[in-house]
Parts: C-alpha cells; sequence; structure tokens
C-alpha cells in the first residue's frame, strides 16, 4: 500500500473504492453473483487487465468474494461478502441523489455566467 496520508478512515474507502471501475463493479454485484465475463459484458470499455487488477483489489479489501471451481476450464463466480453487502445502501444513495439532483446540477452547468456570480 503507498504512503499513507492522514489516519483518516475515508483515506482506506478512497484508496479502495476511487476510480472509475471498482464502485461500478459493485453496482453490477450487487445483484449476485457473477462471472468474469459477465462483468466485462457489463462494463465492456474496461480492459481484460484492469478488470483483473480491480477485482483482486477488491477481493484483498474483503469487499468480494471469489470462488474458483475445479476442472477445465476453471470457472470463477464473483460475489459481494457481507462487507461488500454493506457498501449496497451507500451505492444506491449516491445514485439517488445523482438522479435528485441532477436538475440542478444541469442548470449551473448550462449557465457560466451564474456560476461566475454566484463565486464572486
Amino acid at each position: 500500500m503507498k504512503d499513507v496520508v492522514s489516519y483518516c478512515p475515508i483515506e482506506g474507502v478512497m484508496r479502495v473504492l476511487s476510480g472509475r471501475w471498482p464502485t461500478l463493479l459493485l453496482y453490477y454485484l450487487k445483484d449476485g453473483t457473477k462471472r468474469f465475463s459477465d462483468l466485462k459484458r457489463d462494463n465492456p470499455t474496461v480492459s481484460h487487465r484492469i478488470l483483473t487488477l480491480e477485482l483482486r483489489k477488491l477481493v484483498e479489501a474483503g469487499i468480494v468474494r471469489r470462488t474458483a471451481y475445479p476442472g477445465y476450464p476453471l470457472r470463477v463466480d464473483y460475489d459481494l461478502t457481507d462487507a461488500g453487502l454493506k457498501l449496497v445502501p451507500l451505492i444506491d444513495a449516491l445514485s439517488d441523489w445523482w438522479e435528485e439532483t441532477g436538475n440542478e446540477r444541469l442548470g449551473r452547468a448550462s449557465s457560466p455566467e451564474e456560476g461566475l456570480r454566484s463565486a464572486a
């Protein structure tokens, strides 16, 4: 792990969940167990390598469980652990907030003069 900037618990959370993919992967896993190919299909712009790295990071953090089944070809399933399931309401709350504040955010983005007036 990289150098710790502070001892705030938010820093640890941000190390695991920051970036484009981790929260999206949790969003898709909240509906249940998925295979690697399912997650790749849900996120078609993510590369194979990045998806592998992000899933590893979530598994190491104890948020996602990786279950490998013997046989050929190897079958691997991913699902949320109990700790990961506790994040689902937070992810849902972020989604709700985004939708509820959409008009307000769009209104500010469409009127740069208004943003300049409120900053002064």
